[in-house]
């Protein structure tokens, strides 16, 4: 559906975003991540056209995303604007009809989803009379009618109290489930764990990682096992370190060591394993890691790890 290959951005000489490219396909839930200042805002203005690349190019099914963009992309940016004196059905049919539809589709369409977000009882009230989370809501509403296929959301928890966040979480699967696809942009790791299919994360305007949300958990994780055992974890080869915790045991390998052999050397002391899997790192640890680490001297996307090669991300 989208892709964006080598773009590049600058402003005043200095890259705010460096030689990007990846691809969104049909139906994803797709993570736009990365600390303050990396250059996710400026990327997704040009996804938007709201700003125009100074290199690269920017496609939506294979074209110049200019031509179809202000039809088939929605965008609920994370600075938040609303009339305040305006009824919200009101202000939700306003934006259908910017986006083509008639007055009685729109606001039929704004009617069915503030019933969706549990609104339904505000449509006749100003907006300035709802809570920070109901108007979070409304606008949600503004940018999902017309049926966008491409919802672009930064920041879309801001605000909302669990029982919305769950509501939210709920409105996006529905959406991937119809065939529509979501690009989110967050800085809340556990609901990307939750939710995408897929991540990108920027740093200093450049991909340092990008691919399957599982994937890149497990690949840059410690070579290490879990295990869940009532028993008490013997010493075995291969083993340089045990974490245990709420009767979770991480065991840390050596670089030599494999799974195999030291569940193998475990079950031989007679401990009774209930369940194993191989360990991976909670992308908010990886976020961090990133992040604090730096990566200094590292390659644009050097972290991204193997691409499909129709994506023309350079390995």
């Amino acid at each position: 559906m989208l892709q964006v290959r080598d773009v590049v951005k600058r402003f005043e000489g200095r890259a705010a975003v460096d030689r990007v490219s990846f691809e969104v396909p049909h139906g994803e839930i797709f993570a736009l991540l990365g600390p303050n200042g990396a250059g996710k805002t400026t990327l997704i203005r040009m996804i938007t056209d709201i700003l125009r690349p100074d290199e690269g190019e920017i496609l939506w099914e294979g074209r110049p995303s200019r031509e179809s963009v202000r039809q088939s992309v929605a965008y609920l940016p994370e600075e938040r604007g609303l009339y305040r004196r305006a009824k919200v059905a009101d202000i939700v049919a306003f934006h259908g009809e910017l986006k083509g539809m008639t007055s009685r589709e729109a606001r039929a369409s704004a009617r069915a989803l503030l019933d969706r977000v549990e609104l339904s009882e505000w449509a006749e009230r100003q907006v300035q009379a709802l809570s920070k989370g109901m108007q979070q809501k409304v606008q949600l509403c503004t940018a999902m009618i017309g049926s966008p296929r491409l919802l672009i959301l930064d920041e879309p928890f801001s605000g909302l109290d669990p029982v919305n966040v769950r509501l939210l979480e709920s409105i996006l699967q529905d959406m991937r489930d119809a065939g529509a696809t979501v690009l989110l942009s967050t800085h809340q790791m556990n609901k990307v764990e939750e939710l995408c299919d897929r991540a990108l994360m920027m740093h200093r305007g450049h991909v340092v990682l990008y691919g399957p949300v599982a994937e890149l958990r497990r690949r840059h994780a410690d070579h290490a096992i879990v295990i869940r055992t009532p028993s008490a974890i013997p010493a075995v080869p291969g083993v340089t370190r045990v974490e245990s915790r709420n009767g979770d045991h991480t065991l840390v390998l050596d670089r030599d060591a494999t799974p195999q052999a030291v569940l193998r050397a475990l079950v031989e002391r007679g401990v009774e394993i209930e369940s194993f899997s191989r360990a991976s790192l909670s992308l908010e640890d990886l976020f961090v890691k990133v992040v604090r680490d730096g990566f200094d001297g590292a390659q644009p996307g050097a972290l991204a790890g193997p691409e499909p090669a129709s994506s023309g991300v350079p390995a």
